[in-house]
């Protein structure tokens, strides 16, 4: 069997993917490489190319060359015996449509399958199935009554319904704010919440190849200007991220115990990353990243690291689920 790291894609956080393959590439040095462009073509990248990409989460990586369309690609890799490991994020890459277009050819791939991705990436769906496994969720603010929440809480909060939170995130702490978050919808749904003050937390959830799943110790995140947007994630010097984070027994066992039921909630597959707010005694439901980012400065890598699981363990793991999962026992 081939191993494939693809990574690209035609969403907006293509940049982020392509860090997190230099990060997969380093780990396996023997895998090949395909890049999926923004006109949704796949080429085969050389790691030099990769590895010598100096500013991913800035500059647009360039293949050069031909491409081939993304579902000829996908017939080659059926044809050629390829294991996909999937360093995508968002759009396609996560929602499930790529996740069902291997699944139709046969094709193995890491990370969740199709039904749980779409159900991940949808915010308010995901929320709906958190809260049925006793996950604490915030309530939803429909779009019409933005003005009436803001007036009884004070301060909103108003992300991109389907897309990674790091973008089109909106801080609604005024009326002015009010116009930028209508403004926003016309383009695409979004998920208004009160806003919820406290501590961020992410949990990583971690599928090993003998069935076990295990939460990882989570993470506090102490964001640059205090929002823990694109700009703060990745490019900022003075977000901190602290592994394990600095919460009590009790607050660090319902985080790892939330994320879990989360990931079951939701069928996750191999991985998966759960944000939360920590407000009081109690740890409040964000979101489920069924591929969440795995670049050497990352969240989940930082856990697995804190776990004592090196990366390149952690990645034999989910390509031996990925087989299991095309080809069961």
């Amino acid at each position: 069997m081939r191993i494939t790291i693809l990574f690209g894609g035609s969403n907006k956080e293509r940049l982020v993917s392509v860090a997190s393959a230099q990060a997969l590439r380093r780990a396996l040095p023997d895998a090949e490489l395909w890049f999926w462009d923004v006109r949704d073509d796949v080429h085969s990248v050389r790691s030099e190319a990769l590895l010598g990409h100096a500013r991913p989460f800035e500059d647009e990586f360039v293949p050069g060359g031909a491409g081939v369309p993304l579902e000829r690609a996908l017939d080659a890799a059926k044809a050629e015996d390829r294991l996909l490991v999937l360093g995508l994020h968002g759009g396609r890459a996560e929602n499930g449509e790529l996740q069902a277009m291997c699944e139709l050819r046969g094709i193995p791939f890491t990370g969740s399958g199709s039904a749980a991705s779409h159900l991940a990436f949808d915010k308010v769906a995901a929320k709906r199935f958190a809260a049925l496994a006793g996950v604490n969720v915030p309530p939803g603010v429909p779009l019409q009554d933005i003005d009436r929440a803001l007036a009884e809480h004070g301060r909103l909060i108003a992300k991109p319904a389907r897309d990674g939170s790091s973008y089109g995130l909106i801080f609604v702490n005024a009326m002015q704010d009010l116009v930028a978050v209508r403004e926003a919808a016309r383009a695409e749904e979004y998920v208004i919440e009160p806003f919820v003050p406290g501590v961020e937390a992410t949990c990583g959830v971690l599928e090993r190849a003998d069935g076990t799943v295990i939460a990882l110790p989570p993470v506090e995140i102490v964001p640059a200007e205090g929002r823990f947007d694109y700009a703060s994630k990745y490019l900022a010097k003075t977000t901190q991220e602290i592994c394990p984070g600095r919460f009590s027994p009790a607050i660090a066992a319902r985080i790892m115990d939330d994320a879990l039921r989360a990931h079951r909630a939701l069928s996750c597959r191999g991985y998966s990353r759960t944000d939360f707010i920590v407000t009081g005694e109690k740890p409040v439901y964000l979101e489920t990243n069924t591929l969440p980012g795995l670049t050497a400065a990352s969240l989940y890598p930082k856990a697995l690291h804190a776990q004592g699981i090196g990366f390149s363990d952690f990645l034999r793991d989910q390509i031996v689920l990925a087989e299991k999962a095309i080809r069961p026992a």
